[in-house]
């Protein structure tokens, strides 16, 4: 992992800790990197599942009941 170092707002580190629930500001700063990666990356994602085409045999394929085991 790469250590940098930046300057950033202590009220808005501390309102992000709180809402976060992190202990850390690495922590912290982890969770609202990924978290803006991963909103980021939803639409593509939306896009791509929106722009897929299926088979006919995928659409109207049967549904299977899974079995259950008794414990």
């Amino acid at each position: 992992m790469a250590v940098t170092s930046i300057d950033i707002d202590p009220d808005q580190l501390k309102q992000a800790k709180e809402l976060a629930g992190t202990s850390s500001n690495r922590e912290t700063v982890d969770l609202a990197l990924r978290t803006l990666i991963a909103v980021r990356r939803q639409p593509a994602a939306v896009e791509r599942i929106i722009g897929r085409r299926f088979a006919p045999d995928q659409i109207d394929a049967p549904t299977i009941a899974p079995t259950v085991t008794p414990a």
